[in-house]
């Protein structure tokens, strides 16, 4: 007997709880959750019916998560997380809370300490002679960023300020380096959601309470530096991490598609010369933000997904270009298509596409790495 649950009946049985006047109505669906862990994403996905998001929210903050439903909820993470409990389930995956609930206040009590303890006493130093040259470049690379309007806003740049100066203080092998930067952004804009219904890009992040300013700091900090301890060597002295990642790029892509390859090749086109910045910004400048947010949805759910799914995330995207690629008969045209691929328009859809494209490759090559070569 199949006991999963049936996604249509259980709508149906949902609509008919919240039309009722049932006092229990809560206990109900949170008994589900607990009892079925795919219950609680199917709620999740329920968009439409706030008190089911008020439930999936309480689920997630007021309950532990043992191995099997912490797995769980990495597995149903990967085709996306509803906006509204994407801040704690980010902050779960990513391993900065903990899964054990008593746990967790005074997790964060202890990390957002720490952070400003941080400032306190390193922040003064950005003026230093050993350290002017960081705070400097910081301070330029950050109006370059977008969106624009949430990152022009003069709180948000001192916020982002503090955080990359702390962060490459505290990691002097690599210190800062152009592209860490954007990878501030998602957290940010994720977990300012906490606290707001609008769009952020529109949003007066000034308004904010103090308080809620200061946690979005601290826990975007943190969230930040556990991704960047998967892939440091994107960032140390010349960055040899992207340098094997952009040659096993070319490896993959001359194997799923060999006329792009040749293509390129033809016309002296480098993958160096567009795919670095790929792999440097996680390809934050080719997407909109918005499909960025989802795009790391399924990195933090995949195991190495930002040091390694990546890499079949970049090949599915090159190789989705094939058409406007073998299009261009000259190197001019091909290197302007590359750094100006039109996604403006792209959405969840794109995205789930793309993502879909990626695990095949990487169900097709991760376990035969040999298989890149010829």
């Amino acid at each position: 007997m199949n006991r999963g649950l049936c996604l249509p009946r259980l709508k149906i049985q949902i609509s008919g709880f919240l039309c009722a006047v049932n006092i229990n109505i809560k206990d109900i669906l949170y008994n589900m959750c607990c009892v079925n862990t795919k219950a609680l994403f199917i709620l999740m996905k329920l968009q439409y019916f706030p008190v089911v998001l008020q439930l999936v929210c309480s689920f997630l903050l007021l309950s532990s998560l043992s191995l099997s439903v912490a797995e769980e909820l990495r597995k149903l993470s990967w085709s996306g997380i509803p906006r509204q409990v994407r801040p704690i389930t980010w902050k779960l995956l990513s391993g900065y809370l903990p899964a054990n609930v008593e746990r967790r206040a005074s997790t964060l009590q202890r990390k957002r300490q720490e952070y400003f303890g941080f400032i306190e006493q390193y922040y003064d130093s950005r003026n230093d002679e050993h350290h002017q040259d960081t705070y400097r470049q910081i301070h330029i690379d950050i109006p370059r960023m977008s969106p624009e309007s949430l990152i022009l806003q003069p709180r948000v740049t001192e916020i982002f300020e503090r955080i990359l100066f702390i962060w490459a203080i505290r990691h002097p092998a690599s210190g800062y380096v152009q592209g860490i930067n954007d990878l501030v952004t998602p957290f940010f804009v994720v977990f300012v959601f906490e606290y707001i219904e609008e769009e952020v890009e529109n949003f007066d992040v000034s308004s904010l309470q103090e308080d809620a300013l200061r946690n979005i700091e601290a826990d975007s900090f943190w969230c930040m530096s556990k991704l960047l301890d998967g892939i440091q060597d994107n960032y140390t002295f010349a960055q040899p991490g992207i340098q094997r990642k952009v040659q096993a790029l070319e490896e993959l892509v001359s194997r799923i598609d060999e006329s792009v390859h040749r293509h390129m090749q033809k016309y002296e086109v480098e993958y160096l010369q567009f795919a670095f910045r790929w792999m440097n910004n996680l390809l934050m400048r080719e997407l909109p933000l918005r499909c960025t947010i989802r795009l790391w949805d399924t990195y933090q759910a995949e195991p190495e997904g930002f040091s390694h799914f990546h890499l079949y995330v970049c090949a599915a995207f090159l190789v989705r270009w094939r058409k406007e690629i073998l299009e261009e008969k000259d190197f001019q045209g091909l290197m302007i298509l590359l750094q100006n691929l039109p996604t403006m328009h792209w959405g969840n859809e794109e995205i789930s596409v793309l993502l879909a494209e990626a695990y095949r490759l990487k169900f097709a090559f991760a376990d035969a790495p040999n298989h890149y070569k010829r």
